[in-house]
C-alpha cells in the first residue's frame, strides 16, 4: 500500500479520500485545520484524520515524511505551501488549482524536484486538456481549440440560475482574475465574465464566457500552433450579466470576503448537478478544413455508500486517475508533468478515469 496525504476535508478532499481507501491500495490520511471539518467529512474506516495547521513551520512536512504523494484539495491560495512541503520531502505532488500564479510557482519547484509535480489534476484545469489535446494531436495544423466546461445544478431556481457545488473561494478566483488565451495567433489575456456566446446542447440553451485558468498549461503547450485558444466556463443564460453587476458595479471583486460571505449564506449547496464537457477543435487533414468535437455529460451518482455531486465525481476521479497513473509508472516519476502529457484512452481506461468514460457521448472521429 501506497501512503497518501490529502490536504484539505472539504467535499473535494473527502471525496478523494474515500475514492482512494475503497481500493485497497492506498492507506490515506486526510489532513485539516479544522476537526470540525474533519468530524463532519463521510469517510469509511479505512481514512485516519489529522486536525494540522499546514502554516504552522515544519508542521506539514513532518505529516509527509516517508509517504509517497500529497494531493492538494485546500483553497488555492495554499497551493504553493504544500508544494513547497512536497518538494522539500522528496515526495510526489498533485494538485486541483485553477489559479494561474500558484502553478507558475510549482513549476519553478519542479525545476530541482526528485519527485513529480503534478498541477491541475481535476476537470478544468485537468481533464479538458486532456481531451482537447487528444483531438489536437488527430490534425495536420491546427485552426483553433475551443473549450468550455461548466458545473451546473439540474433544476436552478434562483435569478443567477446557480447553486454552490464547488469552492467558492475558486469560483470567485475564475471570475476575478485575468484569462490565457491565443488570438490570431498571439498569447494574451482576456478579461473575465467577456466574450459571452450561446449555444444548445441537447435541446437545453446555455451561455459560456472567459474565466481564469481553465487552459492549464495549454497555452504554452500549444503557441506558436494555433490561431484560436480560449477557455470559457458554461452557466445558465442570465448568469454572467448579474456576476458582473456585483463584480464590476458594485465593486466585489475588491471584497471578495464579503462576496464569498453573501454566497455560502444567500445560495444552497446542491448535489443534484450535471458536469459539461464540450470541446471544439477545427484544423486541416490532408488539405481539408475539418472539425471535431467532444461532448459530454456527467451526473451525480452514488459512490460507495454515498451520493456525491457530478462535480465531486468527476474532479476527485481525475486526481485519482493521475495519482494511479504515477503510481502503476504510466507518468514520468521526477519533474513537471503537464495534463497535456497524459494519453486520453489511458485516462479512461483507469479504473478513477471510468467515471468520465462510463457517462460519456461523445462522438470522436476515427483517426
Amino acid at each position: 500500500m501506497k501512503n497518501i496525504v490529502v490536504v484539505g476535508a472539504g467535499k473535494i478532499g473527502s471525496t478523494i479520500a474515500e475514492m482512494l481507501s475503497a481500493t485497497g491500495d492506498y492507506r490515506v490520511t486526510l489532513v485539516d485545520r479544522s476537526a470540525a471539518q474533519l468530524a463532519a467529512a463521510e469517510l469509511p474506516a479505512g481514512v485516519e484524520t489529522q486536525e494540522l495547521d499546514i502554516a504552522a513551520p515544519g508542521a506539514l512536512e513532518k505529516t509527509l515524511a516517508g509517504k509517497f504523494a500529497v494531493l492538494s484539495a485546500a483553497p488555492f491560495h495554499l497551493t504553493t505551501r504544500i508544494a513547497e512541503a512536497a518538494a522539500a520531502t522528496g515526495v510526489h505532488y498533485l494538485d486541483l488549482t485553477e489559479d494561474v500564479i500558484s502553478t507558475r510557482r510549482v513549476k519553478e519547484l519542479a525545476r530541482e524536484a526528485k519527485s513529480a509535480f503534478i498541477p491541475q489534476c481535476g476537470l478544468a484545469p485537468g481533464f479538458i486538456s486532456i481531451v482537447a489535446n487528444d483531438l489536437a494531436s488527430r490534425f495536420d495544423t491546427l485552426e483553433s481549440v475551443r473549450m468550455r466546461v461548466g458545473a451546473l445544478p439540474q433544476y436552478p431556481s434562483n435569478a443567477l440560475n446557480y447553486n454552490l457545488t464547488w469552492s467558492t473561494d475558486g469560483v470567485i478566483n475564475e471570475y476575478c482574475e485575468p484569462c490565457e488565451a491565443i488570438v490570431e495567433g498571439e498569447l494574451t489575456e482576456v478579461p473575465p465574465l467577456e466574450e459571452r456566446e450561446e449555444f444548445s446542447l441537447d435541446g437545453v440553451t446555455y451561455e459560456a464566457f472567459n474565466t481564469s485558468g481553465g487552459l492549464g498549461t495549454l497555452a504554452e503547450t500549444l503557441k506558436g500552433k494555433v490561431r484560436t485558444l480560449n477557455y470559457r466556463t458554461i452557466r445558465y443564460p442570465g448568469h454572467a450579466a448579474i456576476m458582473k453587476a456585483l463584480l464590476n458595479d458594485l465593486g466585489l471583486r475588491h471584497r471578495r470576503d464579503v462576496l464569498k460571505d453573501i454566497f455560502e449564506s444567500a445560495l444552497p449547496a446542491t448535489l443534484q448537478d450535471v458536469v459539461i464537457v464540450f470541446v471544439t477543435v477545427s484544423g486541416r487533414k490532408n488539405g481539408r478544413l475539418l472539425q471535431e468535437t467532444y461532448a459530454n455529460k456527467i451526473y451525480s451518482h452514488r459512490v460507495g455508500s454515498v451520493v456525491r455531486s457530478a462535480i465531486q465525481i468527476t474532479t476527485a476521479s481525475g486526481i485519482c486517475a493521475v495519482l494511479d497513473m504515477l503510481a502503476d509508472g504510466s507518468l514520468p516519476a521526477e519533474g513537471f508533468v503537464r495534463q497535456e502529457d497524459i494519453a486520453l484512452d489511458a485516462f479512461l481506461a483507469n479504473r478513477f478515469g471510468r467515471a468520465y468514460a462510463q457517462h460519456e457521448m461523445a462522438s470522436r472521429l476515427a483517426s
